[in-house]
């Protein structure tokens, strides 16, 4: 029986991450502009980065495709992140942003699926899933987003997914019943904004517990939770939901320390 590839994540700093696989390098949600810049994010909507990346894109290396969850938000696509794309073959993302991004990106419906090809590694399908970026009705006014389930030979506990930006809706909680999922990359942070008051715009880390509770993913690594003004629950928060959260969740969350690559059991 053939060894599966092992796999590797480097957590960057909000909802960007380096994924390596069997000789693959992915990137998801490109955001390397320096801290201190405020982005408008639309209807009165405005945020301020506070922490630069762990890893600068000039140290990256090569990327063999970037996974991009919604192209118009600058904290999952910033200007730096916007340059890395032209040196990259395959970029994946909402139909939307393909034609705002050009004819090198591929858009997704949630549903479809891509597939990463290359000789000498692993075959990887793209699938992407449902993302709801805000309450009900909201779509019009936040746009287009989706989630990423990544499927290869030899996952041992199931695919790796990256929720991308979305609360908690039933179709995303719908994933459990239709795709086994062993990792899972959270995207949290309980945003909000003054001028929508309550409105919730990501996972809560609550909702999160919920979700994985529905998974019961081999292991859960919270991202997409530090860095920018409009995180509203750092990584404490998320820890006490967890730690409420009967063993079997609680025992799956994974924090990835910035910059640094880490091994997971997929």
């Amino acid at each position: 029986m053939n060894t599966p590839p092992p796999l590797r994540i480097t957590h960057i700093g909000g909802p960007t991450t380096l994924i390596e696989v069997g000789g693959w390098r992915l990137l998801t949600d490109p955001t390397f502009d320096p801290p201190g810049r405020r982005y408008t994010f639309g209807w009165g909507t405005s945020s301020r980065k506070v922490t630069g990346p762990a890893i600068p894109a000039a140290d990256l290396g090569p990327i063999h495709a970037v996974l991009l969850s919604h192209d118009h938000h600058g904290d999952n696509l910033d200007d730096t992140g916007r340059a890395l794309l032209t040196g990259v073959d395959t970029v994946l993302t909402t139909v939307s942003g393909a034609r705002r991004l050009g004819p090198a990106t591929t858009g997704l419906r949630a549903g479809q699926t891509a597939r990463l090809a290359h000789p000498g590694r692993p075959t990887i399908d793209v699938t992407a899933t449902p993302c709801r970026h805000g309450p009900p009705l909201s779509g019009p006014i936040v746009g287009d987003v989706i989630g990423f389930a990544l499927r290869w030979a030899g996952q041992r506990h199931g695919a790796l997914w990256i929720t991308g930006d979305t609360v908690l809706t039933h179709r995303v909680r719908d994933i459990a019943t239709r795709i086994p999922v062993g990792t899972v990359l959270l995207h949290l942070g309980g945003v909000r904004f003054p001028v929508t008051g309550p409105l919730r715009y990501s996972m809560t880390a609550r909702r999160a517990a919920q979700l994985c509770a529905a998974l019961r993913p081999h292991t859960a690594i919270p991202v997409h939770y530090e860095g920018w003004q409009h995180f509203q629950e750092p990584r404490d928060v998320i820890e006490d939901a967890f730690a409420a959260a009967p063993a079997a969740i609680r025992d799956t969350v994974r924090w990835l320390p910035l910059g640094k690559p880490t091994t997971i059991t997929a």
